[in-house]
């Protein structure tokens, strides 16, 4: 039988390298996201959440000032949608 030169060359090294990365990339990948998709932290959503809790919340952030916190708070008082807790 002929054989054409000796062997496998540096490029074929290479891309079985590139291939056995590929495939445990992506097969990590898989089972990474599989599993943040089936066991994943479930987090309940608030659907009527305290208008007051999440301006206080703002606040405490830092996304609004001392001003803008009571400007907005008084808002709530005027419009009954505080409650009172």
């Amino acid at each position: 039988m002929m054989y054409w030169g000796n062997g496998i060359s540096g490029w074929g090294y290479f891309l079985m390298a590139l291939n056995m990365v590929l495939f445990w990339g992506v097969l990590v990948g898989g089972i990474v996201l599989l599993v943040r998709y089936m066991g994943g932290e479930r987090r309940p959503r608030a659907v009527g959440s305290d208008p007051q809790r999440l301006l206080a919340e703002r606040y405490a952030r830092g996304e609004i000032d001392d001003e803008e916190y009571q400007r907005r708070l008084g808002a709530l008082r005027d419009s009954g949608q505080l409650t009172h807790s």
